[in-house]
């Protein structure tokens, strides 16, 4: 395999890139599953098989996939192809394509939007020239700067004593050429104070933090400074979803982790996030997860256990 060295990073073809991440990532995840990293915000993943639809979260991040294919609701991604979320939002997803011989390897970059606010501000950062999109996560081919820049972000992790002077200067590098990309959009309206995304992302980051309480639209559009049509429109617009529904899958996830990880019964996780009738958490459980909390939790430990 042809060695990408930091003084050619930048001449070197997608493939070549392509290839020195696959090699990185999988030296740093040598075992299935996901590997912490010295570089904050970094997060290393190795699948070796394909799984069924499963539930999960995104965060504001920045994912690159160099192994393997992985769906995404609608979207479908392979080999360089990045998946940006601007916002906090539960998602449907799985992975197509995986083995021991050749596993999914991807990298996480958890997006610092204090950062992101901060490098708007330059007058000089160049716009994205296409429209504003309106969903909050994007699926497409990474470009072949934003491979360069992760590329050498990986590198570091074979420095360590670089890692607090150069990790975040290359950080802002990946943020500047997002931000210059078509998805770029994206962040600039979650990060632009007083845009319509931004103000909706305010009203996300109060679901999040308040999920276990009773939701009254007024009091949620008053957290986003809208009217509740327009927040409900904006919601659904960047969400796919709406507030209401949106507060479910926090609690119906959450609910499941804390039995899962903590050993909760059903009732106590139920009333935990906030549902006052069992029958109905056992309900709407099982129409998220396909079984009862019980049975769903005893069948993921089976599963990881067999793993």
């Amino acid at each position: 395999m042809k060695k990408v060295t930091r003084k050619n990073h930048d001449a070197a073809p997608r493939a070549d890139i392509l290839a020195e991440l696959v090699r990185r990532i999988a030296a740093h995840a040598p075992s299935t599953g996901e590997h912490a990293t010295t570089i904050p915000g970094l997060l290393l993943f190795r699948r070796s098989q394909a799984t069924p639809c499963y539930r999960a979260a995104l965060e504001p991040s920045l994912t690159l996939f160099v192994q393997g294919k992985f769906g995404e609701t609608a979207y479908m991604c392979g080999p360089s192809s990045l998946c940006l979320s601007s916002i906090d939002v539960p998602i449907e997803s799985q992975i197509v394509e995986a083995s021991a011989d050749v596993p999914l390897l991807s990298m996480l970059l958890r997006l610092d939007m204090s950062v992101v606010r901060e490098m708007l501000n330059l007058e000089d950062l160049p716009e994205s020239a296409s429209a504003r999109p309106l969903r909050g996560v994007a699926v497409a081919p990474a470009p072949v700067g934003l491979l360069n820049a992760c590329c050498r972000l990986v590198e570091l992790l074979d420095t360590p004593e670089d890692v607090p002077f150069l990790s975040q200067l290359i950080q802002r590098e990946i943020i500047y050429r997002v931000l210059k990309s078509p998805q770029g959009a994206r962040l600039r309206s979650i990060a632009t104070t007083g845009d319509l995304g931004n103000r909706t992302a305010r009203a996300i980051a109060w679901l999040k933090a308040n999920y276990a309480k009773p939701l009254h639209m007024e009091e949620l559009a008053g957290v986003a400074r809208m009217g509740v049509s327009t927040l409900h429109h904006q919601f659904r617009a960047l969400t796919t979803m709406s507030p209401l529904q949106y507060q479910k899958q926090l609690r119906l996830q959450t609910a499941r982790q804390r039995m899962l990880m903590d050993g909760m019964d059903a009732s106590s996780a139920a009333y935990e996030v906030g549902y006052e009738s069992i029958s109905q958490f056992s309900r709407e459980y099982s129409r998220f997860f396909g079984l009862p909390p019980m049975r769903d939790v005893k069948a993921l430990r089976a599963a990881s256990a067999a793993a």
